[in-house]
């Protein structure tokens, strides 16, 4: 009994032992079938810092590639615009994470504009490759130019170097501190705030207190852009007693832009460039020009000098100061005669593009493009001369105040006060936004010429076409002057705007038609209609309210006081000035209407090219000139250019899109 009890107990044993063992074999089993897989890290990743650089043949770029692999980096491989180069073989890497300084010499068989990418991939130890990165490299024509700010008081990040303002209390911007300055073409400048150039007021001094001091001068090399910085609206101011030489080469132009990049700019991105003398004004000696930032003008020497612009580019400026009180592209207060203004380009300008305040500065070579306001804003008893300058427009863009191309005025109440403005223009072409009869523009635009307020200017040799009126004379001041032969117009063509026909103005123009055969189309297409048979329509045609003091537009000339005809006395044979039917009949470009660079010489013996006179001119002879300006070039045409000579080639520029820096 106790065997077979012992042989239960060990049978019974024996069974939980093998039990036991089969547990244990099975959890072993079982453990070793759910060992943790071991974690494989996430594929390499690569980075190059920067992502993109320029230079010129023989320049080394740099670039700093980061990799990272989780599982151990091997090997970087380096393309060179997408397939391997013996210059550029296999980096051993080690290590989860690594960095690699990559450098690139530009080679001398590139070319300025040619790209070169180099493409970096990371292998790490399980043969995996990361996703590529590229370095974009740029052959420059020029090495990248320092970054230089021009004002303020203290350097503010992303410039290089600084030229230092000094802040006067009461005054908004800063001074230059060092007196002299020059600006070199192997950098690029921009203006923060109001930067101020000429005498620092001492203490209890402002610019109001003009001391008679003559100091500091700003010279600009050829070739030299400038900014004007966006967030503090940038502007140039040449404060009495100082002086801008800003002197240009024609294939060298010293350029003022806007600090955008290509299609972001827009007009008043900054302020502009304001030019204050102590010329005489009919104002006073010490008048503050309009918005009041600090700059104030007038003397008593006509002979004052600011200095020098010569083939020069203003763009994109003019910054709102107070209601209808703007800086302009370009403006000079009470400037003297020995300054000299000479190939000056004002573009893209939120107000005027030129605007003279008193004065006796001369200039030749003008150009206003597709500005806002007024091309020729003259005012405060302007004394100067100008011969050749052309205005054009866009058809889209016209001021609130309405736009014109001369805007003249003796002040602003029309007082009669000395000295008058009596400047002297010929050679001027005035081009209006309406090229078709199917162009639509903007219902601002009001007169080719508005001469009011008691102004006595002349206008000699020139073209006016494309606006919705030729010229106004507007009141007492200025019909009176008119008839006693102080305002005068002489050789001036009108074409486009005889002929309107209740306000369809424009031209039926025919491109299989010569230039000179263009008159009976326009003739059958606009008959002249009396003004009282005119409806009162907006440039587009359609009807609205008269502004105060007009009458119906439609015709070339009109005038606000009844007792003066000034349609017959722009008509008297002695004055020389002719109507045209539409701008196509007297010889000019149509592209001058158009987008890009526009044909400015006209077509042999037409009416533009022959149309120059100058024995019917008295002014020209009798008027004080400047020593660089000298006598009126007596050209045989009308208008800025005659059938050969283009002035406007090398120095200016009729993009929207120019780029200026890297």
């Amino acid at each position: 009994m106790k065997k077979n009890r012992f042989g239960r107990f060990f049978g019974e044993k024996l069974g939980l032992l093998s039990l036991a063992t089969f547990v244990a074999f099975a959890f072993t089993v079982m453990s070793c079938g759910e060992d943790p897989v071991p974690v494989i890290g996430a594929p390499p990743t690569v980075t190059a810092s920067p992502t993109s650089a320029a230079g010129v043949i023989g320049a080394a770029v740099s670039t700093q590639v980061t990799i990272s692999a989780p599982e151990g980096a091997t090997t970087l491989t380096i393309l060179k615009n997408g397939a391997p180069d013996a210059a550029y073989p296999p980096v051993s890497l080690s290590g989860t994470t690594a960095t690699y300084a990559f450098t690139y010499t530009i080679e001398s068989t590139l070319s300025a504009g040619n790209t070169v990418n180099f493409t970096f991939v990371a292998q790490d130890t399980r043969d995996r490759s990361s996703a590529p990165t590229t370095f974009a490299v740029t052959v420059s024509a020029n090495p990248p130019k320092a970054r230089v700010q021009v004002g303020g008081v203290s350097l503010l990040p992303g410039y290089d170097e600084h030229i230092v303002g000094v802040a006067v209390a009461g005054l908004e911007g800063t001074y230059i501190q060092n007196r002299n300055v020059t600006l070199t073409a192997d950098k690029d400048y921009f203006l923060i705030g109001f930067v101020r150039v000429g005498p620092i007021p001492t203490a209890g001094q402002t610019p109001q207190n003009d001391d008679g001091r003559t100091e500091g001068v700003l010279t600009i090399q050829p070739g030299t852009t400038v900014f004007g910085d966006l967030a503090t609206k940038g502007t140039l101011v040449i404060q009495r007693g100082g002086k801008l030489i800003a002197e240009g080469e024609v294939n060298k132009p010293i350029v003022f832009t806007s600090i955008r990049r290509p299609g972001e700019r827009t007009p008043g991105d900054w302020g502009g460039v304001v030019l204050c003398g102590r010329a005489r004004n009919n104002e006073g000696p010490n008048v503050q020009l309009e918005g009041g930032y600090g700059a104030w003008h007038g003397g008593t020497n006509d002979a004052d000098d600011s200095g020098v612009m010569k083939y020069v580019r203003i763009e994109w400026a003019g910054i709102p100061i107070n209601p209808n009180e703007e800086v302009n592209t370009l403006t000079m207060g009470s400037v003297g005669r020995t300054t000299e203004i000479e190939y000056v380009q004002a573009s893209f300008g939120l107000d005027d593009q030129f605007e003279w305040f008193g004065g006796t500065v001369d200039g030749r070579h003008l150009i206003a493009y597709r500005g806002l306001d007024d091309d020729f804003d003259v005012d405060l008893g302007h004394s100067g001369n100008i011969q050749f300058a052309i205005g054009i427009r866009d058809a889209k863009d016209a001021d609130q105040s309405g736009s014109n191309g001369f805007e003249v005025d003796n002040n602003g109440s029309g007082e009669l006060r000395e000295p008058f403005t009596s400047s002297v223009f010929s050679n001027v072409t005035i081009i209006g936004p309406k090229k078709l009869r199917e162009t639509s523009i903007s219902s601002e635009f009001q007169h080719g010429a508005q001469l009011r307020r008691s102004s006595k200017l002349r206008i000699y040799n020139s073209i006016i076409t494309g606006y919705p009126m030729g010229i106004f004379i507007d009141g007492n001041g200025s019909t009176s002057f008119a008839q006693n032969d102080e305002l005068q117009l002489r050789n001036v063509i009108l074409a486009g705007v005889k002929g309107w026909g209740g306000n369809g103005f424009g031209k039926a123009f025919n491109e299989n038609r010569a230039w000179d055969n263009q008159s009976a189309i326009n003739s059958a297409s606009f008959p002249d209609l009396p003004a009282a048979g005119l409806p009162f329509l907006d440039a587009n045609g359609n009807a609205r309210p008269n502004h105060p003091g007009s009458e119906p537009r439609g015709h070339s000339i009109r005038w606000t006081v009844q007792a003066f005809d000034a349609r017959a006395w722009f008509n008297t044979p002695a004055y020389g000035n002719k109507f045209f039917g539409a701008w196509d009949e007297i010889g000019i470009s149509p592209s001058v209407f158009d987008l890009g660079t526009p044909t400015f010489t006209v077509v042999a013996a037409s009416a533009a090219a022959t149309g120059g006179k100058w024995d019917n001119v008295p002014f020209v002879q009798s008027s004080t000139k400047s020593q660089w300006f000298g006598a009126f070039e007596q050209v045989p045409f009308a208008g800025a250019f005659g059938t050969s000579e283009d002035w406007t080639q090398g120095w200016a520029n009729f993009s929207r899109n120019t780029v200026y820096r890297d």
